[in-house]
C-alpha cells in the first residue's frame, strides 16, 4: 500500500492553491456547463430522448477514460496529465460552445467527460505523493469538497452569463475556467518520479495489474461501486419524486442548492473522522444514510418533507466526501499506481453509471415509490458489505 513520509510538521495550506485551487476551477466550469448541454441539444434540434443521451455521454466518457487515464498518468505523471487534461477541457467547451449540430455537441460531452477522469484521476495520485499518510483523509475529503464548492459556484456563473449574453455563454465560462486552472496546473510540482521509474523497470499492463488486486477491487472496489452508484442514484431519484409531489423546478432547484450547501460544511469534518478514527466510522453512515433516505423518501409529500429528506442524504454524502478516494490511496500499490487508481475508479464509475439505469429499469417496471424502496433496501444491504470490508481493511492499517 501507499504511505507517505510522517511529516508531522505539515499543514495542508502549504499545498492549498496548488492542489484545491485548479479543482476549483474546474469545477465551476464543468458546473456551469453542464446542465446547459441538454438544453443546447434541444435547441439544435434533439428530441429530449435524444438530449438525454447527449447528457449522458458525459458519464460514458468518464466511464470509457478511466482505464486508459491510468497507463497515461503511469507514463507521463500526474502533473503533465493535468496539463493536458487543462487543454483539453479547454478545447472541448469551446467547441460546444461553437456546436451547430446535436453531433457535434455529443462528441464535445464525450470527450470532455473523459478529461475530467484523466483530471480528477491525476489530482488524486498528486495529493497522495504531496501528503504525508497520516493527513491523507482530510486531504482527499478537501479535494472532494473543492470539487463540490467548484459545482456549486458553477450553476451560479452560467446563469450569471446566460442571462447576459446567452446560453452558448456558459462555455465559454468553462473555456476560462479550464485555462485558470491550467495557470494554477503549471505551478504544481511534479512529484512521483521514484514510483515511475519503478513501474518502468518492472512493466506490467493495466490488465495484469488488476489482476494481481483482484480481491481487493472485488471488495473494497465493490463498496466503491456502492456509495457512487447510491450517490447518482439520489440526483435522479430526488427531483423525480419532488416533480411526484407537484413541486416546481425552482422548489427542487432550491432544495438541491441547501443540500449542496450542507455537504460543503461537512467535508473536511469528515476527513479529520477518518484520519482519527478510521475510514468506516465515515463509510458507514455514509452508505447508512443514504439508505435511510431512500427508504423514507415515499412518505413525504410536502416541500418540507423532501428537504429534510434531501438535507438527511446530503448529511451522508457530505460524510463520504473523499471516501471512495481515500479508500483507493489505502490499497494503492507505491508501483504502478496511476494504472490500479484507473481500475479503482473504473469501479467507482461503473456505480455512478449504472446505477441510474438499474433504477430507470426498477422505476419502469415499479413505479417511483416502489424503485426508492427497493434501493434503499439494496443500499442497507451495501452498508453491512461496506462495514465489513472497511472495518477489516481499518484493522490492517493499524
Amino acid at each position: 500500500m501507499t504511505t507517505s513520509p510522517p511529516r508531522e510538521d505539515f499543514r495542508l495550506r502549504s499545498v492549498a492553491v496548488a492542489a484545491y485551487g485548479p479543482t476549483i476551477l474546474e469545477g465551476i466550469g464543468y458546473g456551469a456547463a453542464i446542465p446547459i448541454v441538454p438544453l443546447l441539444a434541444r435547441q439544435l434540434g434533439a428530441t429530449v430522448g435524444q438530449a438525454a443521451l447527449v447528457a449522458g455521454l458525459l458519464g460514458v466518457g468518464q466511464l470509457c477514460a478511466s482505464l486508459p487515464a491510468g497507463a497515461m498518468i503511469a507514463r507521463i505523471g500526474e502533473r503533465r496529465a493535468m496539463v493536458i487534461a487543462s487543454v483539453g477541457g479547454a478545447l472541448t467547451a469551446a467547441i460546444a460552445a461553437s456546436a451547430l449540430s446535436v453531433l457535434v455537441l455529443g462528441a464535445a460531452a464525450f470527450v470532455t467527460g473523459m478529461t475530467w477522469s484523466v483530471f480528477l484521476l491525476a489530482r488524486q495520485g498528486f495529493m497522495i505523493d504531496a501528503v504525508p499518510e497520516h493527513l491523507r483523509a482530510r486531504a482527499l475529503s478537501t479535494l472532494g469538497g473543492s470539487h463540490r464548492i467548484g459545482m456549486v459556484i458553477g450553476p451560479l456563473v452560467g446563469t450569471a452569463v446566460i442571462h447576459q449574453w446567452g446560453i452558448r455563454a456558459a462555455f465559454v465560462a468553462s473555456v476560462l475556467a479550464s485555462l485558470a486552472a491550467l495557470l494554477l496546473v503549471l505551478r504544481v510540482d511534479d512529484l512521483g518520479h521514484e514510483a515511475r521509474e519503478l513501474g518502468r523497470a518492472d512493466p506490467a499492463s493495466t490488465w495484469t495489474l488488476l489482476r494481481r488486486h483482484t480481491r481487493v477491487l472485488a471488495t473494497l472496489g465493490t463498496s466503491a461501486m456502492t456509495i457512487n452508484g447510491l450517490r447518482a442514484v439520489r440526483l435522479s431519484v430526488l427531483p423525480l419524486w419532488g416533480e411526484h409531489i407537484g413541486l416546481s423546478a425552482s422548489q427542487v432547484s432550491m432544495v438541491f442548492a441547501i443540500g449542496a450547501l450542507v455537504e460543503v460544511a461537512i467535508f473536511y469534518p469528515a476527513g479529520w473522522v477518518m484520519d482519527r478514527r478510521g475510514r468506516a466510522m465515515v463509510a458507514v453512515p455514509c452508505a447508512g444514510l443514504l439508505a435511510l433516505g431512500f427508504l423514507v423518501l415515499p412518505l413525504t409529500a410536502s416541500l418540507a418533507g423532501l428537504l429534510a429528506v434531501t438535507i438527511l442524504m446530503a448529511v451522508g454524502n457530505g460524510l463520504g466526501s473523499g471516501i471512495v478516494m481515500t479508500l483507493g490511496a489505502d490499497t494503492a500499490p507505491v508501483v504502478h499506481r496511476a494504472k490500479y487508481l484507473g481500475g479503482w475508479r473504473l469501479c467507482g464509475d461503473i456505480g455512478a453509471s449504472g446505477g441510474p439505469l438499474v433504477v430507470s429499469a426498477i422505476i419502469a417496471a415499479t413505479g417511483l415509490a416502489s424503485a426508492s424502496l427497493a434501493v434503499g433496501g439494496l443500499a442497507l444491504a451495501g452498508t453491512a458489505w461496506i462495514a465489513h470490508w472497511v472495518s477489516a481493511l481499518d484493522r490492517r492499517r493499524r
